[in-house]
């Protein structure tokens, strides 16, 4: 995977769309009123509003540099296009948790779309990479904090 292409499935691809769309429209009216009232306070220097509304607005602007840029180098992962036989992004994984006999089911996505809330892990978390490549049956080791732990890949299937 090349460092330049930024992995994106349809769904999140539509929302870093939303998202840049929202910065550039909504949000930058809102700051823009926001600074045009903090600049009537007067006394830029220590005017509070004034610098909270300053840096707000370079927090917005490099993040829509940000999107922008992930966006041009965007590649759309296509689940007609994928080989259900390993584990690549864009696949639900079901694992078994070898000591505790759970199973935890992952959507392997790239890290723009990571959320481990809602069981998205990026193809390079630890686990992410031990599992791209891998067939079903095959055992997984990620080295954590509190020592190695052990999976089994039970089943691969699109999203």
């Amino acid at each position: 995977m090349s460092n330049d292409e930024v992995f994106l499935t349809k769904e999140g691809l539509a929302k870093l769309e939303d998202e840049l769309k929202e910065l550039k429209t909504v949000k930058r009216k809102e700051l823009a009123a926001r600074l045009k009232l903090a600049i009537s306070y007067g006394d830029l220097k220590e005017n509070s509003e004034y610098h909270s509304a300053k840096d707000d607005q370079s927090f917005m602007e490099t993040r829509i540099m940000i999107l922008e840029k992930m966006l041009t180098k965007a590649r759309i992962v296509d689940e007609k296009s994928m080989d259900m036989t390993a584990v690549s992004v864009g696949c639900v994984v079901i694992l078994n948790d070898l000591e505790y006999s759970e199973k935890i089911e992952y959507r392997v996505v790239g890290p723009a779309e990571a959320d481990v809330l809602d069981n998205k892990i990026s193809y390079e978390s630890p686990l992410g990479k031990e599992l791209i490549g891998k067939k079903i049956g095959d055992i997984i080791n990620v080295n954590a904090p509190m020592g190695i732990i052990k999976y089994e890949l039970l089943e691969i299937r699109a999203f």
